[in-house]
């Protein structure tokens, strides 16, 4: 039976502490107001400022229904352009990643200079003037050398992000890495499936026995806090801080990117997230020692981070469209680890290219039967409660019509 109520009442109506109404995954109208409200409106992680090193290098980043071309400039200052030509729309670069003097695009030869401005358009009348048909530009940061970009033309600011995590971002060196690794992941299942399931540890014990040998986020909240104090115990000797940072969203400091640090302990015998807890690279940033834990990052709702003693793992979650997301994954090392000799690219991606393979089937079986007619939204256990604050945000975002 179709469900016939409105997407502001399907958001009021619901239940606090339990998985969404199934049109909240489901409906294509839902999606089109998550694109403007959700999507397009957020800061997304777009890579290491490693990645674009001299004049002309460029990565593609696309989210959504959106395209980005992100340039190292003649300066040396970087920048983000819409991947939209000015002349009838067709995407200008077409590659995902290179080094180039100029953007041509590929449809009528429309050619862009680094900075975005119109060079040369052929055939056009003698009073045509380019000024005016610069590549629209945008909005681009970057923290503790890694590059976010923001398809608004207001977002979030990230001075809170920037001025509370400088310290642990210090700690592990982040400006001073390079990207050892990246693999990208394709899920046939609504983009909120998979962030839910990356919020939550309920379902690692059966799904992820690789990860659930070392990691603790496994236990729940009271036995974890119990197996914390050792890792507490040997921080400071290592050289890192022991700091927490509670999640922000975007309501509890308005027009605020949200954002957010913790640290937790590894099991015994497991100094990083290795198949025998053994390291797996140099030690990062200001470290000395391995304290045998991992330290977790969020920046925005599309970007997470994880960070060993020896490594950074960076997930980044985009849509697609309605029904289609897409996971990609950096792992970035210390910027003079040598690969071969200092990390072994294999071992390095091991743990979370094998999670991330089970996680998809997870997530795919999920979506499958959210789909079903016998589909009734559940409660969460007290191992989901990230998920719950994350649903929060999302249904607050949906029903805010002052953003």
């Amino acid at each position: 039976m179709t469900d016939p109520r409105t997407i502001s009442e399907l958001v009021s109506d619901q239940r606090p502490g339990w998985s969404l109404e199934q049109r909240l995954y489901t409906d294509p109208a839902i999606f089109e107001l998550e694109i403007e409200r959700i999507i397009l409106r957020n800061w997304v992680l777009a890579g290491h400022v490693s990645e674009l090193q001299e004049a002309g290098d460029f990565k593609v980043v696309n989210v959504a229904n959106e395209s980005a071309i992100i340039v190292r400039g003649k300066s040396g200052e970087l920048l983000a352009h819409a991947n939209v030509c000015r002349h009838r729309g067709s995407l200008v670069c077409l590659a995902h990643q290179g080094n180039t003097r100029k953007f041509e695009c590929p449809y009528h030869g429309w050619m862009y200079d680094l900075d975005g401005s119109l060079l040369a358009a052929r055939s056009m009348p003698a009073e045509f003037d380019k000024g005016p048909f610069s590549l629209h530009a945008v909005a681009l940061e970057v923290l503790g050398g890694l590059i976010f970009i923001c398809f608004s033309d207001r977002p979030p600011s990230l001075a809170g992000a920037r001025a509370d995590l400088a310290r642990p971002f210090a700690m592990f060196g982040f400006e001073n890495l390079k990207v050892a690794a990246k693999k990208s992941y394709e899920f046939a299942a609504n983009w909120k499936l998979a962030i839910e399931n990356y919020q939550e540890c309920y379902h690692c014990a059966s799904a992820h026995p690789e990860y659930a040998r070392m990691h603790t986020l496994m236990l729940d909240p009271a036995k974890r806090s119990r197996v914390q104090q050792e890792m507490r115990k040997r921080m400071s000797d290592c050289g890192l801080v022991d700091l927490n940072i509670d999640f922000i969203d975007t309501h509890a400091r308005p027009d605020e990117q949200g954002y957010g640090y913790s640290r937790t302990a590894l099991f015994d015998g497991y100094q990083t997230g290795s198949r025998d807890g053994r390291p797996l690279a140099p030690l990062l940033g200001e470290l000395t020692d391995f304290d045998g834990g991992a330290s977790d990052f969020t920046v925005g709702p599309f970007s997470f981070l994880l960070a060993y003693s020896d490594h950074v793992v960076a997930y980044v979650f985009t849509p697609i469209d309605a029904t289609h997301c897409k996971c990609e994954i950096f792992w970035l090392v210390r910027d003079d680890a040598e690969a071969g000799e200092d990390y072994d690219e294999t071992e390095l991606t091991w743990l979370w290219d094998v999670t991330t393979q089970a996680d998809k089937r997870i997530i795919v079986n999920n979506w499958r039967g959210v789909q079903s007619t016998y589909y009734r939204p559940g409660p969460f256990s007290a191992m989901e409660q990230m998920q719950a604050r994350y649903i929060t945000w999302l249904l607050q975002q949906l029903a805010d019509d002052k953003l």
